[in-house]
């Protein structure tokens, strides 16, 4: 992932998947997945789960995603105390 990217609103996103266990259908078991992806599509995490339908035997039950800015504005702040060093 490069500057570029970043700045294509590319953010960092975890999504919390929930999924059955195949040979224990009534149990749920949680798996947190992480990737650098683009809302509110989320393509990236779209191939990941089309993947999961596909190869992987335990059927999702839910998923719930979060993004965090990977570039944000600098912070500013004022400074409460001075001191010289000599």
């Amino acid at each position: 992932m490069n500057l570029s990217d970043q700045l294509r609103h590319y953010r960092l996103t975890t999504a919390e998947i929930l999924y059955r266990m195949p040979d224990h259908p009534g149990v749920l078991q949680s798996f947190v997945w992480q990737d650098l992806d683009l809302a509110p599509r989320f393509p990236v995490l779209h191939r990941f789960l089309d993947f999961w339908r596909r190869e992987i035997e335990g059927p999702l039950h839910s998923v719930r995603v979060a993004q965090a800015r990977l570039i944000t504005p600098a912070e500013i702040r004022n400074a409460e105390h001075l001191a010289h060093l000599h």
